[in-house]
């Protein structure tokens, strides 16, 4: 036994089941001890840390919800996995909502074992020592270079927690909340301190890929498959192999689809268009939309067994309105990281700025915000931000009606209209040469690239 040996706690009253998961430990070089019993697994677990829990659900003293429970109270960091009879979908919800790790249905498959193991035993943190380490703090370490959840203030925090507790599970998230409010921030820090690091990440905007095109870019072709398909080509899901697969705005799938997504879901196998083969795939599923998923499923626009089965766990991301004492926190982290990557110093956010910042609605939420900024970074003539150079229109007070010649559009796209103006300007002015266009606009090669990007302009 070397000092990097793997130690496991088997806990199953049934003595077959027990020399079974023994046996294939053992072959997998993993040291193993069993109880059949809670009250015997508790004791255990006074004896020694381990570095994965497998428990059946169904024990002569109580429930393996009881060694869940006790574990995430004594031995916060360690995962447990949950084996279930076969069809127990509810006892294997219940146990994913507990904050299991993942779950074996009778009777167990090998295979099926073997990856639940592994994935375990790759979570950062499993090891003995770091017992105590939040779970929080850990996925944002592992996220260095990703996006972060700045603020706070409760509502943040709470969120922060949940993305820590979600990063040690494999059961599938539902992150609700309003458009531009940090759901795919939440979900890339939620794969990123998973089991699942190491493996890709791949975001799917559900709404905006033509439902012909659906079938195709989700589960891939063989070459011949259709008109145009000249070559063989992997869908999102067989991209997401091992790692985490987020579908946003999935309230957008139309129903044909979300049939054939449900039916992945639960034989874990996709077929490809045109291909007479299934090939077993392993994600995890992390959804999202900023629509009431409830009120589509009560309308008939959305499945429920679908439903029910992203549904598992739901994270709540806040809107910008409810956290508005985190937007000084936010104003500053992204600023910063604006005017870094103009190369220059930049300028900075006058007092009157930011009162306004404060006290502004934010429909967009936290991506409107950063757009404000980039906006007003590359307008800005002087060495500080002013409130007009934010063309903020509206706020939290009662606004006059408006009058002739005023603004009617949606602020969002007025915003949009007046940088894509500003852009097409120094295009022209440049002769379309977008690297001298990035230096009349004060902003990098770069940021230049995301704006055309984001609005369009070829």
């Amino acid at each position: 036994m070397t000092a990097t040996a793997k130690h496991v706690l088997v806990v199953d009253d049934e003595a077959d089941i027990r020399e079974l998961l023994v046996l294939t430990l053992m072959r997998m070089g993993i040291e193993t001890d069993t109880a059949s019993t809670c009250a015997e697994a508790f004791e255990r677990l006074r004896e020694r840390d381990y570095d994965l829990c497998l428990t059946d659900m169904r024990l002569p003293d109580g429930e393996g919800l009881d060694v869940l429970r006790h574990i995430a109270e004594q031995h916060g960091n360690t995962p447990v996995a949950v084996i279930t009879a076969y069809g127990s979908t509810e006892n294997a919800v219940a146990a994913l909502k507990a904050g299991a790790f993942d779950y074996l249905s009778k009777p167990i498959q090998l295979k099926q074992l073997r990856d639940v193991i592994n994935s375990a035993l790759k979570l950062p943190g499993a090891s003995p020592a770091p017992r105590r380490t939040g779970g929080a703090d850990r996925a944002e370490r592992a996220a260095e270079g990703l996006p972060r959840l700045l603020g706070e203030s409760g509502p943040i925090q709470r969120a922060r927690d949940m993305i820590g507790k979600l990063a040690r599970s494999q059961a599938p998230v539902f992150i609700a909340g309003e458009s531009g409010s940090g759901k795919e921030v939440a979900a890339r820090l939620i794969h990123a301190g998973s089991a699942r690091h190491d493996a890709s990440f791949i975001p799917v905007n559900c709404g905006a890929i033509p439902e012909n095109l659906m079938e195709s870019e989700f589960f891939g072709h063989r070459k011949g498959a259709f008109t145009g398909a000249d070559s063989d080509r992997e869908g999102f899901l067989h991209a997401a192999q091992g790692g985490t697969l987020f579908l946003d705005e999935v309230g957008d799938l139309p129903l044909p689809m979300q049939v054939k997504l449900l039916r992945v879901i639960q034989d874990k196998k996709v077929r490809k268009l045109g291909d007479t083969a299934e090939e077993p795939v392993d994600f995890r599923i992390i959804s999202a939309t900023h629509k009431n998923l409830a009120e589509k499923v009560a309308a008939g626009e959305f499945r429920q067994d679908l439903y029910y089965r992203l549904n598992v766990i739901e994270l709540k991301m806040p809107s910008l309105r409810e956290i508005p004492e985190d937007i000084p926190l936010m104003v500053e982290a992204l600023l910063q990281r604006l005017v870094s990557q103009g190369g220059n110093n930049g300028p900075t956010l006058g007092r009157a700025a930011l009162n306004a910042l404060c006290n502004y609605d934010f429909p967009g939420n936290v991506r409107e915000l950063e757009n404000i900024l980039e906006r007003a970074v590359a307008l800005c003539d002087g060495k500080e931000i002013t409130e007009a150079d934010l063309y903020l229109t509206e706020g939290r007070e009662p606004q006059a009606p408006a009058v002739a010649g005023e603004r009617t559009l949606p602020l969002h796209e007025f915003l949009d209209q007046v940088e894509r103006d500003q852009i097409m300007k120094a295009l022209e002015k440049t002769r379309y040469n977008k690297t001298a266009a990035a230096k009349v606009l004060g902003i990098t090669f770069r940021s230049l690239r995301y704006r055309l990007d984001r609005l369009g302009i070829d």
